[in-house]
């Protein structure tokens, strides 16, 4: 027992000596803090979902448990979420670099998502606060058909020796995506490679026609103030001369009319 401590411990001095040395070259190592002392990975809709789609796979189940524990020890390093890709540098036996790749969302099956998604706001409240109605947030999380990438579409590279599909700091990457999507729920926009501002100008929109043609809750509120915007086209007002002077055509010189015919010449 007391070999092990003293193992893991020399382990632990040694990896941070080299994150000591990287930072010294000028490299950043910013660990991806995960909740302490709680079940729960995640706290919000959207971390949840993500991990709960992981654990869909089962082709990865019997890793994703030591994954989620190395993020919970402080193991994931510089996560960065872009466009079809993740990269981080995960701290194990020694320092590993780490990167997975997702295909982005087909074009056809985010066309679907926008479509599906009008008017799908599932209220007022939640248009105002920038927020999903239940209705989109259903299809958003659809197992074939959201948001969300399924195994065939994911590659991986780790520079551990384990060689096996999913590894362990693989494995934590993919963890630290739901924890970084608590706090940035659009990174999951960015990662498919779609826009969240094509989805939710779809949706709002259908919903402003339908709050602007209500005669329920919201009849007589005026929708102008609510929204920022000035939906009436009579309440523009004239733009005067004043405000804003046009320059008039110069009138073309009248040609004075000849009193009298030139006298022929003798």
């Amino acid at each position: 027992m007391s070999w092990d401590y003293e193992e893991a411990q020399e382990r632990k001095d040694r990896l941070a000596r080299e994150i000591a040395k990287r930072k010294k070259r000028g490299e950043k190592f910013e660990p991806l803090a995960a909740p302490p002392g709680q079940k729960e990975l995640c706290a919000t809709f959207w971390g949840q979902a993500w991990c709960r789609n992981l654990e869909l796979y089962q082709q990865y189940e019997s890793r994703l448990p030591r994954g989620r524990s190395y993020l919970r020890q402080g193991n994931v390093y510089n996560l960065e979420i872009d466009a079809g890709q993740l990269s981080a540098v995960v701290a194990g036996s020694e320092l590993y670099d780490t990167s997975i790749y997702i295909q982005p969302l087909p074009k056809k099956q985010w066309n679907e998502i926008v479509k599906a998604g009008a008017g799908q706001v599932g209220s007022t409240l939640d248009l105002l606060a920038g927020k999903l109605g239940d209705g989109l947030m259903r299809i958003l999380t659809d197992p074939q058909d959201g948001l969300f990438p399924k195994p065939k579409g994911i590659r991986f590279d780790c520079s551990c020796p384990d060689h096996a599909d999913m590894c362990k700091h693989v494995s934590a990457v993919l963890y630290g995506v739901g924890v970084m999507l608590d706090t940035k729920p659009e990174l999951l926009f960015t990662l498919r490679g779609v826009d969240q501002a094509e989805l939710m100008s779809n949706a709002s929109s259908a919903a402003i026609t339908d709050l602007s043609e209500s005669t329920g809750d919201l009849a007589g509120v005026d929708l102008s103030a609510i929204f920022g915007i000035d939906l009436s086209a009579e309440a523009i007002p004239p733009v005067s001369e004043e405000a804003n002077p046009v320059k008039k055509k110069a009138a073309k010189p009248k040609v004075a009319k000849k009193a009298a015919k030139k006298t022929k010449k003798a």
